[in-house]
């Protein structure tokens, strides 16, 4: 019998090819890791109906024969309990508490860091539908024209990297946030952050001498280069 098929609804600009949701990127290294295929779907703002039966209206969004799960941590944690045989997530309850604690780390600092950053950059990667959706919804989130978000950047960008010394710290000890043996769930939630920002915005987020900086460059080597085959505006190095 066919193994049931796997798909993700996976968001894109107006290329289907470029993939920018630093969630959608969580779960894909999360199924990677797993050793699991999967058909990515490319997903739009406008396509909200295509996800209606997931009972929200985001991605990423799974499917796993009869199974829809909705949000980047259940997918993480579906993963890891449907497929005990595979490579873990997260090594453990202790880690999978742990990586919690990551995943709202980084929902709270460093995706709204990165989005003051580079926000008004996805704007022309946006197809005519999309774009107007995601200017008003945004404009309205944070009060003001997208390109006064970013305004300054170059002078800010310090206030963002001095937010990411905790990951530095440990990542200067270790390859891994997962340890020394191998990435773990946590090192897939904190990439998702820049691997967004690398494929809609030019802007350097991170110096090179920066231990994130290499860590980066090893995070999109992995899977065979998954992450770095991706269409992208930062092709520096790490």
């Amino acid at each position: 019998m066919a193994a049931p098929r796997r798909l993700l609804h996976d968001l894109c600009g107006a290329d289907p090819a470029r993939r920018f949701s630093p969630y959608c990127w969580r779960a894909k290294l999360a199924l990677a890791h797993k050793g699991l295929e999967v058909e990515t779907l490319p997903w739009r703002f406008s396509d909200k109906a295509a996800i209606a039966d997931s009972g929200q209206d985001r991605v990423p969004v799974l499917r796993d024969g009869d199974r829809v799960v909705a949000d980047s941590w259940r997918i993480a944690e579906y993963l890891e309990d449907a497929y005990p045989d595979r490579p873990s997530l997260f090594g453990g309850p202790g880690g999978r508490a742990l990586a919690r604690f990551v995943n709202t780390w980084a929902d709270a600092v460093q995706i709204p860091g990165i989005a003051g950053l580079v926000v008004a950059d996805i704007v022309p990667h946006l197809g005519p539908e999309d774009r107007a959706y995601f200017v008003a919804s945004r404009e309205r989130r944070y009060g003001k024209p997208l390109a006064e978000v970013i305004a300054g950047r170059e002078q800010r960008v310090g206030q963002f990297r001095q937010a990411m010394h905790p990951v530095r710290m440990v990542l200067r000890e270790r390859p891994w946030l997962g340890g020394a043996d191998g990435p773990a769930y946590a090192d897939y939630i904190v990439f998702g952050g820049f691997q967004w920002a690398r494929c809609v915005s030019a802007f350097p987020l991170l110096t090179p001498d920066d231990p994130l900086h290499g860590w980066r460059g090893r995070m999109l080597d992995l899977f065979g280069g998954l992450a770095r085959r991706a269409p992208a505006e930062d092709r520096s190095g790490g």
